[in-house]
């Protein structure tokens, strides 16, 4: 039974999913680089802000970093719980999942590779997806901590297979977001009111998660709040391509989209929400989309 939880990493997502851990056990440790945050997340939720020794001697531990190398990296600096399972939400490398869950299960430790998707509203609403890899009897038992965040809890296949899902989610989010930019602009040129498109396009074949959410919210208001940087989803759809080239595949289409939101990335100004990328289009076309 898990008496206690940990949580790593307390950055726009993890600060917000942390939160709902004190609702559903009493000892919630919280830790971050920059330590004063922790110690503002236990001021305002009642976890305890914990010296990294103490929180990875919980029962269940959950990570949210930039990348797998940062979490490979404070695994291997620290002591962990035997017996406990560490939950890393990174959107991490697949190689680095397997890695990690054969090196920890030789110290009694289980590792589950369990991205989510549902961006901050979903962490602050704990309606997160959870896409898990690893050991199905680790999944059971990590399941009911799991379950206070998020509203899908998906085992999807062994260690590595939650990060594939995950990259590979992020990959289709940037195909889209690329080409509703391209064919709203299209639209624009052509003298059309891209809000009265939108109403159409959402209620027909052609609508998703960016036309309904992100391109009135985020790109059409031009707010572009930063909730999920930029750089990450680059570093996401830069895994994704990885696991097409190790799959001998041809991938046009992802090829090509990874290459824009990679090129996007580097010219954004810094600290730019993913659906800034769209400026880089606007830049050669000189339309501006609102």
């Amino acid at each position: 039974m898990t008496q206690s939880v940990a949580f790593i990493g307390l950055g726009a997502m993890g600060y917000r999913m942390a939160a709902h851990l004190p609702k559903y056990f009493d000892t919630v440790y919280v830790w971050n680089r920059n330590f004063s945050k922790a110690e503002q997340h236990a001021t305002e939720f009642g976890t305890i802000a914990a010296e990294l020794e103490q929180a990875t001697q919980a029962d269940v531990i959950f990570s949210c970093l930039p990348t797998s190398q940062d979490v490979e990296n404070l695994i291997s600096s620290i002591n962990i719980k035997l017996g406990a399972i560490w939950i890393d939400c990174t959107s991490g490398v697949p190689d680095t999942a397997r890695r990690l869950a054969e090196q920890l299960k030789a110290q009694d430790v289980a590792f589950l590779d369990a991205p989510v998707s549902g961006q901050t509203i979903g962490a602050e609403n704990a309606t997160l997806t959870f896409m898990v890899g690893g050991d199905i009897d680790a999944f059971e038992r990590a399941y009911p901590a799991m379950s206070a965040l998020g509203k899908l809890i998906q085992h999807v296949g062994e260690s590595g297979a939650g990060f594939a899902v995950k990259a590979i989610n992020n990959m289709l989010l940037a195909v889209n977001l690329w080409s509703v930019a391209e064919g709203f602009t299209t639209l624009k040129a052509h003298g059309v009111n891209l809000d009265a498109a939108l109403n159409c396009i959402n209620a027909s074949s052609g609508k998703s998660l960016v036309t309904e959410n992100i391109f009135p919210q985020r790109v059409l208001s031009r707010e572009f709040p930063v909730t999920f940087a930029l750089p990450l989803l680059a570093k996401d759809t830069g895994i994704a391509l990885d696991l097409v080239h190790d799959a001998k595949l041809p991938a046009p289409i992802l090829s090509l989209a990874q290459s824009l939101i990679q090129a996007a990335s580097l010219t954004a100004e810094s600290n730019s929400d993913f659906s800034a990328a769209v400026k880089m289009y606007e830049s050669w076309t000189k339309i501006t989309l609102k």
